[in-house]
């Protein structure tokens, strides 16, 4: 899910997609199995985010060198 989805998704929602809402959480219904295996995907996700976020850093970098080069 791009950024901005994503960030629009957590402002609707109170949560991220596929972990529930904190209310569900206290309740004492997770299944701690399948709630880390979310979390480990939350994990993946932001590594991937990540990682993209690192590559226009890099492209804006290289941009700003060759303007102050000129």
């Amino acid at each position: 899910m791009p950024l901005n989805e994503l960030s629009s998704f957590v402002s609707e929602n109170k949560h991220l997609p596929g972990i529930a809402p904190a209310a569900e959480m206290t309740s004492g219904d997770t299944d701690l199995g399948e709630m880390q295996v979310r979390l480990l995907q939350k994990v993946e996700e932001l590594t991937l985010y990540v990682i993209q976020q690192n590559e226009k850093i890099e492209k804006i970098e290289a941009k700003v060198k060759i303007s102050e080069n000129k």
